[in-house]
């Protein structure tokens, strides 16, 4: 009797006596303090007379009825303002509805069904066949979160030098070489996000209300993003801050409004004109093929070579996990290198003791 967990769960039961029944019920809790307290209210409900409660649990949904029935809603609620992710969710949706096992309920779905999705859609390009796959996971997710299934099974993602690209870190020449031939506003976003690691939308949404100049320095805030860890504050390094200080004064010293507008439907610089200047730059700086979000790759891994922890790395990235971090994180070998050699003058590398 009490709280307990079952092999498997993320989540507590209650197991109680009442009135010579055997009572057993998932709280939902990831505590045992947290499911005891729900223990408490259910005994309270009950002895009021409310046995509802303890209903049978609707039958989990297949993958196919879920999509229709509940992601597309929140896709299209959730991401409405955000058109290449409603896009790039969308699309994955579709993608998943056609499969055989989009007629399976939710918590029969496994790796093995996102093997079977990758080998059917091999000759699709990494990305896409990604695409269906975050698609999963998010389904998954959200199936957890809203308590129609207990735990998610773990989706790996396909492999391939579609998705290896992303991972590319640019190098010090390289990065000289492009911001000087790219065109404004872009080159301004560029290093924004190169001197904070922000994500590409955080940069185009950036407003003056949430920028702070103090003469030398600065910080701008991030106010919403992902999930609540992508709300966070972030220092302007030098060129960062010379960038948005010239900003700030030909804008004529704003207290309002977006740092880089324009003429869409939205007043800020987009996705859609990023790109295009992007390509412009990469043309005319002749440097490597590459997506903008590698701005944000360089950004993070150029961090953890100074020496920040993953804890502050995931802070600065705004991430929930630092599991999440560390897909971002692409340590060079000489950058290892160096940490063996400040280990070889400290107690692990050290000769002190008399062992060589």
């Amino acid at each position: 009797m009490g709280v307990y967990k079952r092999k498997g769960s993320r989540f507590f039961f209650v197991k109680f006596r009442w009135e010579g029944r055997v009572i057993r019920k998932s709280t939902r809790a990831l505590s045992a303090k947290v499911a005891r307290s729900i223990e408490n209210r259910i005994k309270s409900e009950m002895a009021r007379g409310n046995w509802g409660l303890l209903a049978k649990r609707q039958p989990i949904p297949t993958l196919g009825e879920f999509i229709r029935t509940d992601f597309v809603p929140f896709a299209d609620t959730q991401y409405g303002a955000k058109p290449n992710t409603h896009s790039y969710y969308s699309y994955g949706a579709r993608d998943l509805l056609a499969c055989d096992f989009a007629k399976l309920p939710l918590d029969k779905i496994t790796s093995e069904h996102a093997s079977y999705f990758a080998a059917k859609h091999s000759g699709l390009a990494p990305s896409t066949i990604n695409r269906g796959l975050r698609t999963l996971q998010r389904i998954l997710s959200l199936a957890v979160e809203w308590g129609r299934i207990e735990h998610a099974a773990k989706i790996p993602l396909a492999e391939g030098e579609g998705e290896r690209q992303r991972e590319r870190v640019l190098t010090d020449e390289e990065v000289e070489l492009y911001l000087a031939a790219c065109p404004q506003p872009w080159k301004d976003v560029a290093t924004v996000m190169l001197g904070t690691g922000v994500r590409p939308g955080e940069a185009f949404t950036l407003r003056w209300e949430n920028v702070t100049l103090n003469g030398q320095s600065g910080a701008i805030r991030i106010l919403k993003g992902k999930s609540k860890a992508a709300r966070r504050g972030l220092r302007l390094v030098p060129r960062v801050y010379e960038a948005i200080k010239a900003r700030y004064e030909a804008q004529g010293g704003p207290t309002e409004g977006w740092v880089f507008p324009s003429g869409s439907k939205t007043g800020h610089f987009e996705e859609a004109a990023a790109h295009f200047q992007h390509t412009k730059a990469l043309t005319a700086s002749k440097v490597s093929q590459f997506p903008p979000y590698v701005l944000r790759h360089t950004a993070l891994t150029k961090l953890a070579g100074l020496g920040a922890d993953a804890f502050s790395l995931a802070r600065i990235a705004g991430h929930s996990r630092v599991t999440m971090t560390q897909r971002y994180i692409h340590c060079p070998e000489d950058t290892m290198n160096r940490c063996f050699e400040q280990m070889t003058v400290g107690l692990i590398g050290g000769t002190d003791g008399g062992h060589s």
